[in-house]
């Protein structure tokens, strides 16, 4: 039985850090324990411009601890004013490594989004000349549509549709949540590549609204049934390079998410790599870890992985984290609801 692994040092290929107070809280717990990651621009406002992206980036990198070796990958929010060429400088200086798309309304922060996908052509094929990603919130926002059905439906009204129309276009499917999604990405080709979060890797619709509402597992996309959970933990352990971490982890204060109108999002940054050991292992799948946390994402965006290591150990089972403080009130830490054996030294 393995009782030590050490893999390369992860990449979170979808992380939330949000801004002031909050980011000066969370943001130690991610750079603790990945090398890289893709910082998601819905703030308020958003990240639009390069200009935005420099100085949000600053503002991380001036919220680091001292000794943390992280490296924040910028994204621009797409909207239906973004000028082709302000993305393709930053693109060209390093500065951003994507670019975001809300259907607007579908979460957090999504007000500024695309409404009319006709109005961000010439930013799209100006990205497909480039090779730059496009990282898709896919949810259609149609009140007719139930919720629990508005991933599949996004595949097929607006993402097939816009990888047809724009050739060359290199997309992310951001944490996926569907049977359909899982399919999509595995039949995408080279160009086309998903992210799977952590918790929905390990919770179905059942533990949000089964015996009570429970807030901190809410988040959008919203978790799915048990057999979509099955088909996305056979796929982020199958050592397919089309899919890895995306952690989605997105801190809201218990004010906010403790309300009658709470804010989606599961903050999982602290606990994830244990627990992704704990849910590989139990797959029989621990030899993927590395895979999936590591190299398929640095793969699909052209960077070299890590060269530093993480060190897994089992024993014992852990006493997790459970809240974070912050100026701006607690956070509540992603609880998975079993024991956790692996502890991880950086």
């Amino acid at each position: 039985m393995t009782s030590k692994l050490t893999i390369r040092r992860p990449d979170d290929w979808h992380l939330h850090l949000r801004d002031g107070a909050v980011l000066n809280a969370v943001l130690p717990d991610s750079a603790a324990y990945f090398g890289r990651a893709l910082i998601m621009p819905n703030l308020i406002p958003p990240v639009v411009s390069a200009a935005d992206a420099r100085a949000y980036r600053d503002r991380i990198m001036a919220a680091l601890p001292a000794d943390a070796d992280f490296a924040p990958q910028m994204t621009l929010y797409l909207t239906e004013g973004t000028d082709p060429e302000d993305v393709a400088a930053a693109a060209a200086d390093g500065l951003i490594a994507a670019v975001k798309l809300y259907p607007a309304g579908a979460t957090t922060n999504s007000d500024s989004g695309v409404r009319d996908f006709d109005r961000v052509r010439a930013v799209l094929e100006r990205m497909a000349d480039i090779g730059l990603p496009l990282c898709v919130h896919g949810e259609v926002t149609d009140p007719d549509v139930d919720i629990f059905d508005r991933e599949a439906v996004f595949i097929d009204r607006v993402l097939d549709p816009l990888r047809r129309a724009t050739p060359g276009l290199r997309v992310v499917m951001e944490h996926i949540t569907t049977s359909d999604g899982v399919a999509y990405a595995k039949a995408g080709g080279d160009d086309l590549a998903a992210t799977i979060t952590t918790h929905h890797l390990i919770i179905n619709r059942n533990h949000i609204l089964a015996g009570g509402i429970r807030p901190h597992y809410y988040c959008l996309p919203v978790a799915k049934r048990e057999t979509h959970r099955l088909d996305l933990l056979e796929a982020a352990t199958s050592g397919n390079p089309t899919f890895f971490l995306g952690t989605d982890s997105a801190p809201h204060v218990d004010a906010l998410k403790e309300a009658a109108c709470g804010c989606a999002g599961c903050y999982t940054a602290p606990v994830t790599m244990p627990l992704l050991a704990e849910v590989f292992e139990a797959a029989g799948a621990l030899d993927q870890l590395e895979s999936f946390t590591s190299l398929h994402g640095a793969g699909f965006y052209g960077v070299p992985p890590s060269e530093a290591t993480l060190t897994f150990t089992k024993g014992a089972p852990v006493d997790l984290p459970r809240r974070v403080p912050s100026d701006a009130g607690p956070i509540t830490i992603f609880d998975p609801g079993f024991p956790v054996h692996w502890s991880v030294t950086p």
